[in-house]
């Protein structure tokens, strides 16, 4: 037994305590041909629904280019972003703050801070990478020998350069702490890093969130978590977000951990948690990642997936869920398949019943209900025992529904250009409102998804590879280009992404041309050069961005000050 598979074990095992009932549930499975061990089952309940789905398995550790120009908006938007969490770690090395090198550091992270607040999500920043205590051995600390002079003049410059963005951030205000790769120091000096920056940060922007401790590890009743518990309620400075890391752990036990040793001490924690850090380098794959988004869905944590990159591919590909080739054109790997489905599971939730290995994630809505299932430890025959489709709308005819069941590959780790694979498209009869679905687990780093239609409904299986354009998208031009725009804005300020189509030729260069309302700027440009920054201002392509085969499409992006409500571009080929 290799290490992967029994780090996996053992978390699974943790997860088996807490679902109760679920192996007498797998007892009554009948083995199936394909199992290479213990078969078990799962349920799926549609008559106790919760509340909407809000995603909070889709958040990331870096995984935008440098310039923020990449990976393109699809792959952020088809699996509902919503978070992510970077400081410039890596450029330079070393670089940052402590080594003479802030400026670049500051500059990938304000683009992507930038185009996270276009693409709808929430940025925490790292001050620790932008220091430089991003892993590369540095000879200095904030507070080394008692003196605070330059970590105040970091924390000053930083604060300055938030504020010029116009864009709200979470501030997580150092990165495990109780790791001495990242702070190699007392945890008493720790501690007074943490009551010097919080009351600056509050000062300076009242309505930012503070997140901490983001420890290497999970909430515990002793050591370093009630530690800091401790401190941070004795000196007033509770952070809005506690956080942790789960690498590997389960976020149910953890959240659990968390109640108990937060309640003891009176300290209120009304906010979702945070688990900022999940899913080891060997939990990367379909099974776990569904897995994990099953977890966290139950436990009511947001959670940001894990980057085990390096270099400049930390800056890229999505924290590994996407795999590009030198011309920089991207490809999804299984994964990022899982999150699609997840993405697209709307209405409400349904119960599940997990088994000591596996879990899954269930929606219904309209016309439709759909289960993401995973579990990376083991294999053998999944039974999925769905109940009370009576409860679902526009699903059930004539007491028969159509179940199409996907494989999601991990494929080695390999790009999955072609989506989930179909393993069932049939249309069953219900017996007592309710049906199994039976799911052959042959390699353990798979997914599955369950999609329930009505048995007339003869579309294409649900994630048939697809990409999504904007609403405001005109069609295109016959020949040429259009451009059409999706604005973020809040009282100040606005973030644009122009998406630019070409029509029945493909382009080789284009141009858009747009008139900025009356006391509105462009302060920052990324994937086009600006001809101006107010007035009427012509965005050109750069030198990646120019060919744009027919009817496909790429974007650019623009922050400015004032308004830019009613923007309307327009594209020119040169």
């Amino acid at each position: 037994m290799n290490i992967a598979f029994r780090r996996r074990s053992v978390r699974r095992l943790l997860a088996a305590s807490l679902a109760i009932g679920a192996l007498a549930a797998a007892a009554t499975v009948a083995a199936s041909p394909t199992a290479q061990a213990a078969d078990e089952s799962i349920s799926v309940n549609f008559a106790n629904a919760g509340g909407a789905p809000t995603y909070r398995a889709s958040g990331w550790i870096y995984g935008m280019t440098e310039n923020a120009a990449a990976p393109a908006d699809n792959f952020y938007r088809e699996v509902k972003f919503r978070y992510m969490r970077a400081g410039g770690a890596q450029l330079d090395s070393p670089g940052g703050w402590v080594s003479g090198k802030y400026d670049r550091r500051w500059n990938a992270t304000r683009a992507q801070l930038l185009r996270t607040r276009s693409l709808g999500g929430e940025f925490i920043i790292l001050p620790h990478d932008l220091w430089g205590a991003d892993g590369y051995p540095i000879s200095r600390f904030p507070g080394d020998n008692g003196n605070w002079a330059d970590y105040d003049a970091f924390l000053t410059r930083l604060i300055n350069d938030v504020r010029a963005t116009g864009a709200p951030v979470q501030w997580d205000i150092w990165n495990e702490p109780n790791l001495g790769l990242f702070w190699n120091r007392p945890q008493s000096q720790y501690f007074e890093l943490w009551r010097r920056t919080y009351p600056r940060i509050r000062a300076a922007f009242p309505s930012h969130l503070i997140v901490g401790p983001s420890i290497a590890g999970v909430p515990s009743t002793g050591g370093w978590w009630v530690q800091y518990l401790d401190f941070v309620k004795s000196t007033n400075t509770i952070p809005d977000i506690f956080s942790w890391h789960a690498l590997p752990s389960d976020p149910v036990a953890n959240v659990a951990t968390a109640n108990s040793t937060l309640d003891a001490r009176g300290i209120p924690h009304p906010r979702p948690y945070q688990i900022n850090e999940y899913g080891a380098s060997n939990e990367q794959n379909p099974g776990d990642g569904a897995w994990y988004i099953a977890r966290l869905e139950r436990a009511g944590a947001d959670g940001l997936r894990a980057n085990w990159a390096s270099g400049g591919n930390l800056h890229n590909d999505l924290g590994n869920l996407l795999v590009h080739n030198s011309a920089g054109v991207h490809q999804p790997k299984g994964e990022w398949w899982a999150y699609r489905f997840y993405g697209g599971q709307t209405g409400t939730i349904a119960s599940v019943t997990p088994s000591a290995a596996y879990d899954a994630f269930a929606t219904k809505t309209a016309g439709n209900a759909k289960i993401l299932v995973g579990g990376g430890g083991t294999t053998g025959n999944i039974a999925v025992n769905l109940q009370r489709l009576d409860t679902t709308s526009g699903v059930v005819q004539d007491n028969r529904v159509r179940v199409v069941a996907e494989r999601i590959p991990y494929n080695g780790g390999a790009a999955v250009p072609g989506g989930p694979v179909v393993i069932q498209d049939t249309v069953v009869t219900l017996s007592n409102n309710g049906t199994t679905v039976n799911l052959p687990h042959t390699v353990a780093d798979d997914a599955f998804t369950i999609t329930l239609l009505p048995p007339g409904n003869t579309t294409p299986p649900p994630t048939t590879p697809a990409t999504t354009p904007p609403t405001t998208s005109p069609p295109p031009n016959p020949s040429g280009c259009t451009a059409s725009v999706s604005l973020n804005s809040w009282t100040g300020g606005f973030v644009a992404t122009v998406r630019v189509s070409a029509g029945s030729t493909p382009l080789t260069g284009w141009r858009v041309t747009a008139a900025l309302p009356a006391g509105a700027s462009v302060t920052n440009t990324w994937g086009a050069t600006a001809s101006a920054s107010s007035g009427t201002v012509q965005f050109a392509n750069v030198s990646w961005n120019g060919s744009v085969a027919a009817g496909q499409s790429v974007e650019f992006g623009f922050q400015g000050s004032g308004s830019a409500a009613g923007l309307t571009p327009t594209c020119t080929t040169p």
